[in-house]
């Protein structure tokens, strides 16, 4: 089986995004203190390859806090997966670049949060953190490492979105994405919540920007000859009785900092986890996530609402993150239901 590994080197991250879904603080003891070592991800990723991974995400939090980065990344990258990470920049030294030089990554993806400083400091809500996102980004392109940047679409940053496609275009000369979908967090934290919550476009405005930059957001129109005018796709009944619709525990895994394996990024259901520290990757693959994935839904609700649906083509219906918005894999979510709604309108 071939499949992609998501590694989350650590939940700690130096700035604190308003609209973020994972990150402490990085001081956290705690937190630092669960995480992997060098010789437990090199021993992860070895394994991994072994068993049919390809390629290997290296992300957060943001992975150069970690003190032994240069010792985690060359070993992954010494198991022979194709090796990407995800940064926000502000932590790259020149060091760093020479490591990335010396060994490339497939490539490193840096995330945008505005165009100004105003901006970009107020959803990272770190005096400084835009000169030092600048002067990252400056020393990956001028180092000549393959860099291809994601912009947050959020509420705090809508104003500048034409500016900040802007910016993506006149740095990397390479596609950038933009990103208007956001998580709750993964501990539940309700207080985050409300930020979250607050930085989220509302579903016709994401609709506006998908449809205004279709190759920055991924288009929808593709999909609409398929989509009959008043009834449900075909097949769309049957196909909500399984949860997952996705390739989330059999063309890729994510493996968080304490080594926690989920089937997704997303996915922290009490379900779906598998501590790698009490087992392995190869009794997780071959046993325990068939078993657990195989589980059809036990409730009815999403079958009679979501399979009747007639824009059931256009929703992004996630268990994962059903569970995070309604405390629930089964239950669809209203935020689902409006983003699809629009979709539909829109085309």
């Amino acid at each position: 089986m071939k499949f992609d590994l998501d590694l989350e080197a650590t939940a700690r991250c130096n700035l604190d995004c308003r609209h973020c879904a994972i990150n402490v603080a990085e001081t956290d003891k705690a937190s630092k203190k669960r995480e992997l070592t060098a010789g437990e991800i090199g021993r992860l990723a070895g394994e991994a390859a072994a068993l049919g991974a390809v390629r290997c995400l290296i992300t957060g939090g943001e992975p150069f806090l970690r003190q032994d980065f240069h010792e985690l990344y060359q070993a992954v990258l010494s198991k022979g997966l194709l090796v990407s990470l995800s940064t926000n920049a502000t932590l790259v030294t020149a060091e760093h670049v020479r490591l990335l030089r010396k060994f490339p990554p497939r490539e490193v993806e840096v995330t945008v949060f505005g165009a100004s400083r105003e901006t970009y400091e107020r959803v990272t809500r770190r005096p400084g953190s835009f000169a030092a996102f600048k002067a990252g980004l400056d020393r990956l392109l001028g180092g000549g490492v393959t860099v291809r940047l994601r912009a947050m679409a959020l509420r705090s940053n809508k104003h500048e979105l034409t500016a900040v496609g802007d910016f993506c275009r006149s740095q990397s000369g390479r596609a950038y994405r933009f990103d208007p979908h956001l998580h709750l967090r993964f501990d539940r934290d309700e207080a985050r919540n409300v930020l979250i919550r607050a930085e989220r476009l509302s579903p016709k405005e994401i609709v506006r920007l998908e449809r205004s930059a279709p190759e920055h957001c991924g288009a929808f129109a593709d999909v609409c000859a398929a989509v009959p005018p008043d009834s449900a796709p075909a097949g769309a009944a049957a196909a909500v009785r399984g949860r997952f619709r996705c390739g989330a525990g059999r063309t890729g895994i994510a493996v968080g900092p304490s080594g926690i394996l989920r089937p997704c990024l997303a996915l922290h259901h009490a379900d779906f986890l598998y501590d790698l520290r009490q087992g392995s990757l190869s009794d997780a693959l071959g046993r325990f996530l068939p078993a657990v994935l195989a589980r059809g839904s036990s409730s009815p609700e999403p079958p009679e609402k979501c399979g009747t649906c007639p824009v059931a083509a256009f929703c992004v219906r996630c268990p994962a993150r059903a569970d995070l918005e309604k405390g629930g894999l089964d239950r669809p979510a209203d935020v689902f239901c409006a983003l699809a709604e629009a979709r539909a309108e829109g085309l």
